[in-house]
C-alpha cells in the first residue's frame, strides 16, 4: 500500500529519538537525535503546554492539522507570548485547545496574572487593539516544501514590532527556529510584514503552495478499478462508475466514478469538485499524477484510494472487496416529485417562488416552486427580493412547456424505446449513440406555435430587442443533495432573428438528454421520465468585465473557527472559471467579511493580469462580500442554521461584474445563482 506522505519528516525524527537512550521516551541524558533536547520526559504523558520546543516529538505531542487548511500538508502548533508576563510564551496543545481563547481562559487567567475577559472582549482586544495583553499565533510546518512557519490569524492587526518579538521568542525555543520563517496569511499582514528587521525571513502563500504536491478537495474513501486518461479525450472515452479516474488536468465535467485524481490542481468551486462532493466520491490533486509510480504500478487494477485532509493512501483490493465495497455504497436513490403542469403562464422571477405560508418554511416554499419552474429560478427568485442582491431582471418560462414539446414530437416514445433496449443500458457507446440521434431531433423538432406567441410577447413587451440567455432550470439540479453542477446548458438567442431564440430553446431542452447527464441521474437513481426542464430567461452578458464563482463559507474550516468568503474569479467573461484552460490561473482569495479589517488572503493570482494587479478592487470585493453575506443568511431558514442545521453550511455563487448598463462607470455586480454547496466531506466518511 502506498501512503502519500503529510509529516512524514517529523514523525520519522519522533520514531527514531523515542528508539535511542536518552530520547522523550526516558532516559538519563535527555538528548534526541541532531543534538534536539525534547521538553517532554514521559513519550506517553497529556500535554497541556510547553514552554520551549525541543524536537520533534514535542511539536507532535501539541499540533493538529490548521484551523485553515487552505494549504494542505500542514501540522500546526498554536503559541501566546504574554505581555504581561514579561513575555513569557506557550506552546500549547492544540488538539485539546483549538483557539487560543480555550488555552489562555483556563492556565493565564487569575491568580498572579490578570484575568482573562470573557470571548467577545478578549476577540475585540486581543486581535485588534495595540494594547492587546497577548500576542497570538501558530508555528506551522508544512511538509511538501519543508517550510517552517510563524502565522497570524488573518485579521490580527500586530504591529511590526508585536510580530518580531513574537518571532524571534519562537525561534529561541524551538527546535526549528534556525528555519523559521513569517507567513503573512492577508494582504493587511503582507503589508506589515514590509516593516519587518531584515533578518526575519518572510514567505509568501505562493511559495508554500508551489511546493506541494497534494491537494484534498473532496475527502473520502472509495474503491474502483484505476483508470487512466487525458482530459481532452473523455468526450470519445467511456468511463465505468467502477472506475477511479487519474487524469491529466481537471475536466469540466465528467461521468460518475468511484474518485478522481488530476495531475493540474483544482478549485474547489470547479464542476467536478461539487459533483465528487455530492456524490460523496474522493477527489484530489497530486502534481505528477500520471507518472506517478506508485499509481502506475497499480494501473488498470482494482485499488481503494482514500483522500485525507492532509494525506492520501491507496492499495489493491480483491474482486470480492470491491463488490462488498460497492454494493454497502449504493447511493440512496432519489426520487423526484411530480411536476406541476398546471402553471402555464411566463412568470416575472419575483412571483416565482412565493414567501413562505404561515406553517411552511422556505425550504418548502422552494421546493413547491420546483415542481413548476425548477431549482435554478426557484432560487433566484428568492434572490430577487433580497437587498443588496443585484440581479438582472428576468422571468421564468414553466416545464409545462418543456413537457409539451416532448409530447408534441413524441420524444418520451423514442426515449422509452431506449430505456427498453439492453444495450442501451450496458453499453456507454450505443448509450451515446442513441441519445446523440434524440438530442439532434430534438435540435430540429417544431415548438408549439402558441408558446411562441406568448414569448415574444413578453420579449417585445419586457425586453425589446435584447439578446436573451436561456438557461436550465430543470426539478433535478441546484438542489440540495443533488445539485448536479454544469450538468444542463445555456445558450443565447436574439429575437432580432426569431429561428435564433427557437434555436437557444431547442439547444437547452436537448441538453437534458446528454450522456453524462443521463448517467449521473442514473446512477442516483432517478426516473429519466420525470425530468422537467423550464427555463430562466434574463438579458445576456455579451462582454463581461470579470465572471466567477464563490462560496458564502470558507471550505478549508468547516468547524467553524476562521469563516470566510471563498472566491474563484478571472478577467472577462471568455475563461472558464470552473475549469480554466491549462497555464491559466484563476484569482482565489479568502475574504473574511466578518472581522473588523475585513482582510483577503489571496490563494492565487490570475495569470491573465498584469504583474501585483487584482482582478477585483478592494471596493469590488466589498460589493462581493456584502451580497454574499446577505445571500448567506437569506437562505439559511432553508438549508442553514435557520433551518436547525448544525452542520457546516454555505451557498455556491454564481457572479459576474458588467458595465454594459454604464459603460462610464465601474463595472457593476450582478448574481447570476445561488445553489447549496455541499463541502468538503470528512476523512472518516465513505463515499
Amino acid at each position: 500500500m502506498y501512503k502519500g506522505t503529510r509529516i512524514t519528516s517529523i514523525v520519522a525524527l519522533a520514531l527514531l529519538a523515542s528508539a535511542l537512550p536518552g530520547a522523550c521516551g526516558g532516559g538519563s541524558d535527555d538528548i534526541a537525535v541532531t543534538g534536539e533536547v525534547c521538553e517532554r520526559k514521559d513519550a506517553d504523558e497529556a500535554t497541556e503546554f510547553l514552554k520551549r520546543v525541543g524536537c520533534a516529538a514535542d511539536f507532535e505531542a501539541l499540533a493538529s492539522e490548521p484551523v485553515d487548511a487552505s494549504l494542505p500538508g500542514a501540522r500546526s502548533v498554536k503559541v501566546v507570548l504574554d505581555q504581561a508576563d514579561q513575555n513569557a510564551l506557550y506552546f500549547q496543545n492544540s488538539v485539546l485547545y483549538k483557539i487560543h481563547y480555550d488555552f489562555v481562559s483556563s492556565h493565564l487567567s487569575g491568580d498572579a496574572l490578570p484575568l482573562v475577559p470573557p470571548l467577545a472582549e478578549f476577540n475585540a482586544t486581543e486581535y485588534f487593539t495595540p494594547d492587546r495583553r497577548f500576542v497570538l499565533g501558530a508555528a506551522t510546518h508544512y511538509e511538501g516544501p519543508d517550510v517552517w512557519a510563524l502565522e497570524l490569524s488573518p485579521y490580527d492587526t500586530a504591529s511590526a514590532d508585536m510580530i518580531a518579538t513574537l518571532f524571534r521568542a519562537v525561534k529561541a525555543a524551538s527546535f526549528f527556529g534556525s528555519k523559521l520563517a513569517f507567513h503573512p496569511t492577508s494582504e493587511a499582514v503582507a503589508a506589515e510584514a514590509k516593516k519587518l528587521p531584515s533578518d526575519i525571513p518572510v514567505i509568501s502563500t505562493g511559495d508554500l503552495y508551489a511546493g506541494i504536491d497534494y491537494q484534498p478537495l473532496s475527502l473520502g474513501t472509495a474503491v474502483g478499478r484505476l483508470h487512466f486518461a487525458k482530459a481532452a479525450d473523455l468526450d470519445s472515452e467511456y468511463l465505468s462508475h467502477q472506475d477511479i479516474a487519474v487524469l491529466d488536468q481537471v475536466p469540466n465535467d465528467i461521468s460518475v466514478v468511484q474518485g478522481i485524481i488530476t495531475e493540474e490542481f483544482q478549485t474547489p468551486l470547479s464542476h467536478v469538485n461539487v459533483l465528487s462532493q455530492n456524490r460523496r466520491t474522493p477527489n484530489m490533486g497530486l502534481r505528477n499524477a500520471m507518472s506517478h509510480p506508485d499509481l502506475l504500478a497499480l494501473k488498470d487494477k482494482l485499488v481503494e484510494l482514500t483522500a485525507g485532509p492532509s494525506s492520501w493512501s491507496v492499495r489493491e483490493v480483491t474482486e470480492a472487496e470491491a463488490e462488498a465495497f460497492w454494493e454497502a455504497h449504493k447511493p440512496t436513490p432519489v426520487t423526484l416529485p411530480e411536476l406541476d403542469l398546471t402553471v402555464t403562464d411566463l412568470r416575472d422571477i419575483e412571483e416565482v417562488t412565493p414567501e413562505p405560508a404561515e406553517g411552511e418554511s422556505l425550504r418548502d416554499a422552494i421546493k413547491k416552486s420546483v415542481l413548476a419552474f425548477g431549482g435554478k429560478a426557484a432560487h433566484y427568485s428568492i434572490l430577487a427580493r433580497t437587498p443588496e442582491v443585484p440581479i438582472q431582471k428576468a422571468f421564468a418560462i414553466p416545464v409545462y412547456y418543456y413537457d409539451l414539446f416532448m409530447k408534441q414530437n413524441k420524444f418520451y416514445v423514442q426515449i422509452d424505446a431506449m430505456l427498453a433496449d439492453p444495450k442501451f443500458t450496458t453499453d456507454a457507446a450505443t448509450r451515446d449513440e442513441q441519445l446523440k440521434a434524440l438530442r439532434d431531433a430534438m435540435k430540429s423538432a417544431p415548438i408549439d406555435a402558441e408558446f411562441q406567441e406568448l414569448l415574444k410577447a413578453k420579449m417585445e413587451a419586457d425586453y425589446p430587442g435584447r439578446p436573451m440567455r436561456f438557461r436550465s432550470s430543470t426539478n433535478s439540479e441546484d438542489l440540495d443533495g443533488f445539485p448536479c453542477a454544469g450538468c444542463y446548458d445555456s445558450k443565447t438567442g436574439d429575437p432580432a432573428d426569431w429561428a435564433d431564440v427557437e434555436d437557444a430553446i431547442r439547444k437547452v431542452y436537448a441538453s437534458a438528454w446528454q450522456l453524462r447527464t443521463f448517467d449521473e441521474r442514473t446512477y442516483y437513481g432517478i426516473d429519466h421520465r420525470s425530468i422537467g426542464m423550464a427555463l430562466l430567461v434574463h438579458p445576456n452578458f455579451p462582454d463581461e468585465e470579470a465572471n466567477g464563482v464563490a462560496a458564502t463559507n470558507n471550505p478549508f474550516d468547516t468547524a467553524g473557527v476562521q469563516p470566510a468568503f471563498y472566491v474563484n474569479v478571472q478577467t472577462g467573461g471568455d475563461v472558464e472559471v470552473v475549469a480554466p484552460p491549462a497555464g491559466v490561473t484563476n484569482e482565489a482569495f479568502l475574504y473574511f467579511f466578518s472581522q473588523p479589517n475585513q482582510p483577503v488572503t489571496y490563494l492565487s493570482r490570475s495569470s491573465l493580469m498584469p504583474e501585483g494587479q487584482a482582478v477585483l478592487s478592494a471596493a469590488q470585493v466589498h460589493q462581493l462580500g456584502v451580497a454574499l453575506d446577505a445571500i448567506h443568511a437569506r437562505f439559511s431558514p432553508a438549508y442553514g442554521p435557520a433551518a436547525g442545521n448544525t452542520g457546516w453550511y454555505a451557498l455556491e455563487v454564481d457572479f459576474k461584474f458588467d458595465d454594459d448598463a454604464n459603460p462610464d462607470e465601474p463595472p457593476t455586480l450582478y448574481i447570476k445563482q445561488a445553489r447549496p454547496y455541499p463541502g468538503r466531506g470528512a476523512a472518516s466518511e465513505a463515499p
